[in-house]
């Protein structure tokens, strides 16, 4: 496949979308799966990147423009799509540009108007889904599921007095009770790099592809991946929803995302495919918030 480049988008806008081939584009910061280029002054255009990235570009394109009318933050609706092509062999999508920066560079400073709009974001999502809605083997499922990955990961954390502090955070989520409400809609992967900010609060949401539908304790992993530390207890008094076992596992899933950004910072400082450098500082932070509150 030829590298994804402004001649190659553009190309692609001609063939399939003509009247939006002119607008003004530009290649952004983009995620994990996904090359981000800004389309004027309102959409978005992102080209897969990964094995995975067609399915969750789909699975975006099926439920997102069924959510977001009730959320209460822009979310990047799926506008137009991009069939596969001998040009480009694989799905694209155009979407609705969600003003702001990443907050894994510009983070929330705001912090008790941020923890209310979380809030009130998360209660809009977190109701009950479908039966059709997609599962996800690492996201909505019981902490139990994941205990190798947050193992593997937790060696990233080069401090043994650190270490030992994360791992009884994740323990004591381990032994609260499960989740036993019905399966609602979960994020998934709300960590600061998939949330913009503006004027130091929280103004958007970013990439659903790991939407699913699960135990809501895995999206309250945000009060501290995102919240200054003064923030959290709002941010639950707002939410308003959560018993003690849904907080405790919530702060599990804090610490299993925190060690996971952290990695991922380590591999951009070896030069490693994949590493973000934003990341690790990110996933220090929500370790540091995450054991304060523990």
């Amino acid at each position: 496949m030829s590298e994804i480049d402004e001649v190659m988008v553009r190309s692609l806008l001609r063939e399939q979308h003509p009247d939006l081939a002119e607008l003004g584009l530009r290649q952004v910061a983009g995620g994990w799966d996904n090359q981000l280029w800004r389309l004027g002054d309102d959409l978005a255009v992102r080209m897969p990147l990964t094995p995975r990235a067609p399915s969750l570009l789909r699975k975006e394109q099926r439920w997102l423009p069924t959510l977001a009318p009730r959320l209460p933050l822009p979310v990047p609706v799926p506008v137009r799509y991009g069939e596969p092509s001998v040009r480009f062999p694989k799905p694209w999508i155009v979407t609705a540009w969600v003003p702001g920066r990443p907050a894994d560079r510009a983070p929330i400073s705001r912090g008790m108007p941020a923890a209310e709009m979380l809030a009130a974001f998360l209660r809009a999502l977190h109701v009950g889904a479908p039966a059709e809605a997609p599962a996800n083997p690492k996201r909505g499922v019981p902490l139990s599921a994941v205990a190798q990955e947050f193992d593997q990961k937790l060696e990233a954390v080069a401090s043994s007095d650190v270490r030992a502090a994360v791992r009884t955070v994740w323990n004591d989520g381990l032994a609260a009770p499960g989740w036993n409400g019905p399966p609602t809609w979960v994020h998934g992967d709300l960590h600061p790099a998939n949330v913009v900010t503006s004027d130091g609060t929280l103004s958007g949401v970013l990439d659903f592809g790991e939407l699913c539908a699960g135990d809501p304790a895995t999206d309250l992993a945000a009060a501290w991946l995102l919240l200054p530390v003064a923030a959290v207890s709002r941010f639950f008094e707002s939410y308003a929803i959560a018993d003690d076992a849904t907080i405790r596992r919530a702060r599990a899933w804090a610490v299993l995302r925190g060690v996971s950004l952290i990695g991922i910072g380590q591999a951009w400082e070896r030069g490693l495919p994949g590493g973000q450098p934003t990341w690790g500082a990110a996933g220090r932070a929500a370790l540091d918030r995450a054991l304060a509150s523990a």
